[in-house]
């Protein structure tokens, strides 16, 4: 199940906001999920739920959106605003061939492709429950019409351009354990 709220909640406030949005997914799952809810957290910090090992989830919030997801698999998602992106993160985030077709894309639809990228690896990372110290640059990603294509094997990805090329949300669900 996947939840997108575009919201004008207070940077402060989103945290919290997107735990609401979590607790109403729960519901449509018929699991009692509240802020006293037993939860075991990983040695990166990734959070499952104590008593259901069986469900997954994941969170994630930026300025002016918020996204959940709740799986039968491990999961991660990521949301971003789409704004100017920072050369840096290329260097340290892209693979040889994502920083080719990223050199080969028009200038004014950098940005999106920049947070399109950037989504999947943080959703993929975040999936995998070990965060951003994953050596992001190993894995990969293209595109094929509508298709994502990845170097990385049982995992399914999903992406959601909102509004105009505004919002990017990304979701990987890892379909096989290794």
């Amino acid at each position: 199940m996947l939840m997108i709220s575009l919201t004008n909640t207070d940077k402060k406030q989103l945290h919290s906001y997107v735990h609401k949005m979590l607790r109403e997914a729960m519901k449509l799952r018929n699991i009692n999920y509240t802020e006293d809810t037993p939860v075991t957290k990983n040695k990166m910090g990734k959070p499952s739920l104590t008593e259901r090992p069986d469900i997954h989830y994941n969170l994630s919030h930026a300025e002016g959106i918020a996204a959940c997801i709740i799986s039968d698999y491990e999961c991660g998602i990521d949301c971003e605003k789409v704004r100017d992106f920072r050369p840096n993160v290329i260097k340290r985030v892209f693979s040889d061939n994502e920083k080719k077709m990223f050199d080969n894309t028009p200038e004014n639809e950098k940005n999106l492709l920049f947070f399109k990228l950037w989504t999947l690896k943080e959703a993929y990372v975040k999936a995998v429950g070990i965060g951003i110290s994953y050596p992001m640059d190993t894995v990969e990603f293209s595109f094929s019409g509508t298709e994502i294509v990845s170097n990385i094997e049982n995992c399914r990805f999903r992406q959601y351009i909102i509004g105009e090329n505004r919002f990017v949300v990304s979701v990987c669900e890892i379909i096989k354990q290794n």
